[in-house]
């Protein structure tokens, strides 16, 4: 029971000598503000019966209801006045409330920022709408699962090189499925084990690649002096600068990324 205020013993004495007087609504809300929540809501229900259009009064017993977590009764009454009043900012205001206490965000915040468009530039709405945007926002997608086949396309590989696959890549496409298995779920150990596998057919591939190129050179050039086999390699037609790199070496640069790869992940 709140300590009686000259203001509030005035009203209740109005109220009194005359039933009628609209003085509830003025009475009801200084007994609300004082904490007197369940006089309040008594005399508002009394004063309603003669003025059910009363609708400050009316937000004023919803707010006592609140105050109490009486929620449901709290709801009916406000939600009276909005339809009466859908600019009632007050009711609005009340609605959402209700709904944040119950769970319910996503009404609330519908209610918050039916308010907010009522109160433009009002700080604690505002802000209120921001938090709860947040709240409602429905969460990220997991980051996908990084596979060693995603790492590791070795079928893309084996196609830029062509037909003619030096041992070396022969030999990665042979690994795919170990490499798989020794990574069963991101374990350090087990993704090292999986990286030294790698660099090893990494090695295979690169001695593989210079096979290949040592292939190419004229008959006898791999036999003959360094500065004699510089000359001869020179007489072999060099790609446009246009083409850009060989396929090969494409493969070899987009196998070290995947490697650089696997072992930053096996740190």
């Amino acid at each position: 029971m709140p300590a009686d205020s000259p203001r509030i013993l005035e009203l209740r004495r109005r109220v009194q000598a005359d039933p009628s007087s609209i003085a509830f609504a003025q009475l009801g809300e200084e007994l609300r503000r004082a904490g007197g929540n369940e006089e309040a809501i008594e005399v508002c229900r009394t004063g309603l019966e003669r003025h059910p259009g009363y609708l400050s009064a009316r937000v004023t017993l919803g707010r006592a209801l609140i105050e109490l977590n009486r929620l449901a009764e709290a709801h009916h009454e406000l939600a009276i006045v909005v339809e009466a009043a859908p600019d009632n900012l007050a009711a609005i205001r009340g609605l959402a409330e209700i709904h944040q206490r119950e769970g319910e965000l996503r009404e609330a915040l519908a209610y918050y920022r039916r308010a907010l468009e009522l109160a433009r530039h009002d700080p604690e709405l505002e802000e209120t709408v921001q938090r709860m945007e947040k709240e409602v926002a429905p969460p990220a997608p997991p980051e996908p699962e990084v596979s060693v086949e995603a790492l590791f396309d070795f079928d893309r590989l084996v196609e830029q090189l062509g037909a003619e696959t030096p041992p070396g890549v022969k030999a990665l496409d042979a690994l795919a499925a170990s490499v798989a298995a020794a990574t069963p779920a991101r374990a350090p150990e087990p993704l090292a084990d999986a990286g030294t596998a790698v660099a090893d057919a990494f090695t295979a591939l690169e001695s593989g690649l210079r096979d290949r190129e040592q292939s190419t050179l004229p008959v006898g050039a791999a036999d003959e002096p360094a500065g004699e086999r510089g000359a001869a390699v020179e007489v072999v037609p060099e790609p446009p600068a246009s083409s850009g790199n060989s396929p090969e070496a494409e493969a070899l640069t987009e196998l070290e990324g995947w490697l650089d790869t696997l072992r930053s992940q096996s740190r």
